[in-house]
């Protein structure tokens, strides 16, 4: 499929869907947006009308199996990813999926093993957006020995704000809906694989701030999604890390990354998309200028679109990087439960 038009179905339109999947398509010459299927056929409509979707479905399954669609994009909560890209794979779609591959890693694996049996088929996840303007930079700076061996590494990720103990139960505290992922720990661990590569072994300790919370009915749930959680992890090239992802640490400083080395620091600061580093014999760290031509920001929906039509391949973000991302998840889960540290599985695929 060169220039072809590649007709695009929705699965799910939330958020991310609205404000960067759609419009992401819509900029592309030869897409159109053929068919949604949302929770209520209500939603799916007002999306519907918003961007000039064709159709709208009550079934999602309709929208898999119509013949004149050609890839799908999958919005919803991460309880549908396995099930929805088994299916779109089976009926010889392309998909896009969101992040948080799976809710555990043995779904990650039957999604990239189905994956495998359809390599005619382009199967991408939703990269971790917040360093993609720094990547380039900071892989280039490791691998030319800035900071020479990488000793340590110091990953503290703030979504910070005072405990609510009153405030509804967020799909994202729901296991039931979001799996074995909490917070931005997959997104954030996804990132430092880009520059460090994946890590070996994790000891995790865990904290639920309100055990339990109402749902919008008024239902009682037990939450069982940590709101906060610190890791040791030994990476496979060697390093320590110390990782820390909270949404409870209120006050706390922004988002950053120290990277520890042998002759040298380097210093990300998340937010500000900025980098800062020292050598061996400075006094200081100093910011690192990264070139606009190497600012590579969302291009999400144009490498999924140029994959199918054979101009690139995935690289942001494969199918094994997300086997990779739900492995550490599931073995820091692991280690908070039996308190002892565990291996990541799969860290070769």
């Amino acid at each position: 499929m060169t220039d072809q038009t590649i007709r695009v179905g929705f699965v799910g339109a939330g958020n991310n869907t609205r404000r960067r999947h759609i419009p992401g398509f819509q900029a592309l010459p030869a897409i159109e947006l053929v068919a949604v299927a949302n929770r209520t056929r209500e939603s799916g409509e007002r999306v519907a009308r918003e961007f000039g979707i064709a159709r709208v479905h009550e079934d999602w399954r309709d929208v898999v199996r119509a013949g004149d669609v050609d890839a799908i994009c999958i919005g919803t909560w991460p309880y549908m990813h396995c099930e929805v890209t088994l299916a779109a794979l089976e009926h010889g779609k392309h998909v896009l999926c969101e992040a948080r591959m799976a809710m555990d890693a043995a779904e990650g694996r039957r999604m990239l093993e189905a994956s495998r049996r359809a390599p005619h088929l382009v199967a991408q996840l939703v990269p971790a957006p917040h360093t993609l303007e720094v990547d380039a930079t900071l892989e280039k700076l490791l691998a030319e020995g800035y900071v020479g061996e990488v000793l340590a590494v110091e990953l503290g990720a703030a979504q910070g704000r005072f405990v609510e103990p009153e405030a509804p139960l967020h799909w994202r505290q729901d296991a039931g809906l979001s799996g074995l992922n909490v917070l931005n720990m997959g997104i954030w661990y996804e990132a430092m694989m880009r520059w460090l590569g994946p890590a070996r072994r994790v000891t995790a300790m865990t904290r639920v701030a309100v055990p339990r919370r109402r749902d919008a009915g008024g239902a009682w749930h037990e939450v069982r999604v940590p709101d906060h959680v610190d890791i040791l992890a030994q990476l496979e090239r060697g390093a320590v890390a110390h990782l820390r992802f909270s949404s409870v640490t209120a006050l706390a400083p922004p988002s950053e990354v120290w990277i520890f080395g042998s002759d040298g620091t380097l210093r990300l600061e998340a937010d500000a998309q900025r980098l800062w580093g020292g050598r061996r014999g400075d006094g200081e760290l100093r910011e690192i200028p990264v070139p606009a031509e190497r600012r590579v920001g969302w291009r999400v929906e144009e490498e999924f679109v140029n994959a199918i039509r054979g101009r690139e391949k995935v690289s942001r973000t494969t199918f094994e990087d997300g086997v990779l991302y739900m492995a550490f998840t599931e073995a820091v889960a692991q280690s908070a439960a039996t308190g002892h540290a565990v291996d990541v599985a799969g860290v070769r695929l």
